[in-house]
């Protein structure tokens, strides 16, 4: 009974005594014009469009200009004309998550779309567009949280609270890699934004790859690349505000978007629909901004608050690691996992380039014992791999140089344990036992 009270009092604090409303005098490909408003409409408020057949198309406002507001739909504007009526709506866009949202799979206006039912509603709104929490108030990290995959904790551990970036072309298995993270991970829940995702793949990623025991402890918010480009960046705003809403619940929340790239898009479209000038590659200043304020969402919070450890995948156009995006994301995170066409091309997965990576968390994470595996470890593989050419060659001798005879024993057996498939899990502690074992240290 007390949480239906609280959400019928949510209900109530959210209707509005009046209904403000103008009229559509343009139409533009996807951009809309509005007249008639009056000065109760400001950049990010939500309008909905109501032709005369058909239902309500939920619109944001991007922009203003010569007296008109300028609005971008989150569907299709079949149905809509001159003079159409333009309803306000003075909130500011909100979700209610619950508990009861664990097992879901929803969009990007926070509907349900698994076939479960209504999507049970909670009692603590949480805006969609929310600031990230003050620095002066945030807590530190802490301490190493367990991702189920080996490369990861072992020659990239992640605290609870960082953000890491996964950087990688198409194709290269960062979509498995995430999911492998999100299915075996210790974080009490993991939320995913899939954003621009292919349509196809969405139903194999949910019971192949995240299987019903990852999907029971996590949330998962769709929008498809056929989506309007509103859709797309709603879903990635929806992912940080659910997580937002299990932090301060005490939860470890493990955030995870695929892809960023996809958000900048997406972001890319509306602004310079919106008449802002192109800059980099095309990409809007208001894109940057945009990286920059949602991945700042995500982190340590306030003290008696959980934290969100944020794993944003990047899609490296043209595998061409010093793109825009991939730049931008670089300098906002704390760390980056590179993942190498030329590495998957030979059957390693992840394929993940362990000397090209970092983690900002190190070596203070780690205990002294650990980084001394760690430093070892990767003295072997760059010692092979500055002798590759000529190994391959055949232009080595062994017996010229005892650390690359020593690297010719090892390396195999470095590139058997980076190999994980994607149904095999290994906890932090057995990570560094095999690794020690490889390297014929005592751990």
């Amino acid at each position: 009974m007390d949480r239906l009270a609280e959400q019928m009092d949510a209900r109530i604090k959210g209707l509005t005594q009046t209904e403000t409303y103008g009229e559509v005098t343009k139409i533009l490909g996807l951009l809309v014009e509005i007249a008639g408003f009056g000065a109760g409409l400001s950049i990010g408020a939500h309008v909905h469009l109501r032709p005369h057949k058909g239902q309500n198309i939920p619109c944001e406002v991007v922009g203003f200009k010569d007296g008109h507001a300028l609005l971008m739909p989150f569907g299709t504007l079949e149905g809509v004309g001159l003079g159409c009526k333009a309803f306000i709506q003075d909130t500011p866009p909100v979700i209610t998550p619950d508990e009861r949202w664990l097992g879901r799979v929803i969009n990007g206006m926070g509907e349900p779309i698994d076939g479960k039912g209504p999507l049970p509603q909670g009692g603590t709104p949480v805006p969609l567009k929310n600031k990230p929490p003050p620095p002066h108030s945030r807590q530190r990290l802490g301490k190493q949280l367990d991702l189920g995959v080996r490369a990861v904790n072992t020659f990239l551990a992640t605290c609870q609270g960082q953000r890491m970036g996964i950087f990688s072309g198409s194709g290269v298995g960062k979509s498995v890699l995430l999911s492998m993270m999100a299915r075996y991970t210790t974080a009490d829940v993991s939320v995913i934004g899939l954003v621009g995702e292919r349509g196809r793949e969405v139903q194999e990623f949910l019971e192949d790859d995240l299987g019903p025991d990852g999907l029971a402890r996590s949330v998962v918010i769709v929008a498809t690349g056929d989506e309007p480009a509103l859709m797309r960046r709603q879903a990635a705003y929806v992912t940080l505000a659910v997580s937002e809403y299990f932090r301060t619940q005490g939860r470890q929340v493990l955030c995870l978007i695929d892809s960023v790239t996809r958000f900048a898009m997406a972001q890319r479209e509306i602004g310079l629909s919106a008449g802002e000038p192109p800059t980099s590659k095309g990409y809007p200043p208001t894109t940057f901004g945009e990286l920059s304020r949602l991945l700042e969402r995500a982190g340590p919070g306030a003290p008696g608050e959980g934290s969100i450890t944020g794993l944003f995948s990047v899609l490296v156009e043209g595998d061409d690691h010093n793109e825009p995006i991939s730049d931008a994301v670089r300098g906002i995170v704390d760390g980056h996992i590179v993942m190498e066409r030329e590495i998957a091309d030979r059957g390693r997965y992840p394929a993940i380039n362990v000397l090209k990576s970092i983690s900002r968390s190190m070596p203070g994470v780690l205990s002294d014992e650990q980084n001394e595996i760690i430093k070892r470890a990767k003295q072997v593989v760059t010692t092979y791999e500055d002798m590759a050419e000529l190994i391959r060659l055949g232009a080595y001798r062994r017996g010229s140089d005892s650390a690359v005879d020593e690297a010719l024993v090892l390396y195999p057996q470095i590139e058997d344990f980076l190999t994980q498939h994607k149904n095999d899990h290994s906890s932090i502690e057995e990570g560094f036992t095999r690794l020690a074992r490889i390297l014929g240290v005592g751990y």
